[in-house]
């Protein structure tokens, strides 16, 4: 009797143990697995503040182009205006000119 006793209470004792591993264990994947989602939000986090300066720099280039885009046409509008005035001054020194043929 003495050695079922004995017996039921080494059971009772590795049992106990047993659970106590397996909870340490658990406790150690749920640690693990709280570790592994901080750092993957840490690398979301700069991968965030990364697409953000992509953006900013992509959204500043665009703005440039336009920019240069609007003084390009104003160049355009002002070389036209300055043949126009070539043409006036060619014109008006071939009515001046006596030696010029007239149409």
């Amino acid at each position: 009797m003495k050695t079922i006793l004995i017996v039921a209470a080494v059971v009772v004792v590795l049992i106990i143990v047993i659970a106590g591993i397996a909870k340490m264990a658990s406790r150690r994947r749920a640690d693990k697995h709280r570790t592994q989602a901080a750092e993957h939000r840490s690398e979301a986090r700069e991968k965030e503040l990364r697409a953000q300066k992509l953006e900013a720099d992509a959204e500043e280039r665009a703005a440039k182009a336009k920019r240069e885009a609007a003084l390009a046409e104003e160049q355009r509008i002002q070389a036209g205006r300055v043949r126009e005035d070539v043409r006036d001054l060619t014109e008006k020194a071939d009515e001046l000119d006596p030696d010029v043929a007239r149409k």
